[in-house]
């Protein structure tokens, strides 16, 4: 069976990422490695659970990841989706951390969504499924 173990989004500053996906979002680091000349290896994840899926914070400079970021930035397209349980208290209270969002929950089909800034140069998604709340 060939399932996901790693995913990654490409980010201005990974220390910078690191701490707003941990500090801010509530993940937890699951690897911190220093690598050779100053770069680091840092995956994170959902705090307590999926401990088999990360999420690598990947330096985003580059002819390749400059490109796509800044494209998926313009158009507004999230790099990636994030499930929880309440779109709209997880909102109001990130709203609270002083996160800034492009887009307040809204429910669409059988979705609610959001749509924050990281900070560090990507859009995220939250998303619930409209029958769990």
């Amino acid at each position: 069976m060939i399932r996901v173990a790693m995913t990654g989004v490409y980010v201005d500053d990974v220390a910078r990422a690191h701490a707003f996906y941990t500090d801010v979002l509530g993940f937890e680091t699951r690897h911190h490695v220093d690598m050779m000349g100053g770069a680091v290896f840092v995956t994170v994840g959902a705090a307590g659970a999926q401990p088999d899926l990360e999420l690598l914070l990947e330096p985003g400079e580059g002819p390749i990841a400059e490109p796509y970021r800044k494209a998926l930035h313009e158009a507004g397209v999230p790099c990636i989706v994030f499930g929880v349980d309440d779109v709209r208290a997880e909102h109001e209270r990130l709203v609270g951390l002083g996160v800034r969002f492009t887009q307040g929950p809204e429910e669409q089909g059988p979705v609610i969504t959001a749509v924050l800034d990281d900070t560090v140069g990507n859009l995220v998604q939250l998303m619930q499924v409209a029958s769990a709340h």
